[in-house]
């Protein structure tokens, strides 16, 4: 099975085993993929990530993170920035999600980083996924 959009299959990953309280789901690997789940365990959104080497490209095996009585820490994740139409901005224009709650994922030429990290950096790019 060929997919198109390997981000908006991350999330749908995700958001799918976050709802049916998974500990872990398993994810096909590449850098992009790496990245984007490293800054989801930074902002504390997921508990820990590992990479299983398999021969081919590799499994990123996600654990999955939850609150008291099982609540979802991620309540939500959209993509933003689609094949069919891409989504970019600059540094001042950059979005704020949920009024700053929640973080929005841009790929820059510094990187794939968080809203506020560009905006530190002085940076614009690709949105990528808004995540609360």
């Amino acid at each position: 099975m060929h997919i198109t959009d390997t981000i908006a299959d991350l999330l749908t990953r995700i958001r799918n085993a976050s709802s049916a309280k998974h500990d872990t789901v398993d994810i096909p690997a590449s850098n992009m993929k790496k990245s984007i789940v490293q800054i989801l365990l930074d902002e504390g959104y997921i508990k820990a990530y590992t990479v299983i080497e398999d021969g081919k490209q590799g499994i990123i095996r996600v654990t999955l993170k939850y609150g008291p009585n099982k609540s979802q820490i991620i309540t939500g994740l959209r993509r933003v920035s689609k094949p069919g139409l891409r989504i970019y901005t600059n540094c001042e224009d950059m979005p704020k999600v949920m009024k700053g709650l929640g973080i929005a994922i841009l790929s820059t030429s510094k990187g794939i980083m968080t809203d506020k990290n560009a905006r530190k950096e002085n940076v614009g790019g690709e949105v990528l996924a808004f995540i609360w």
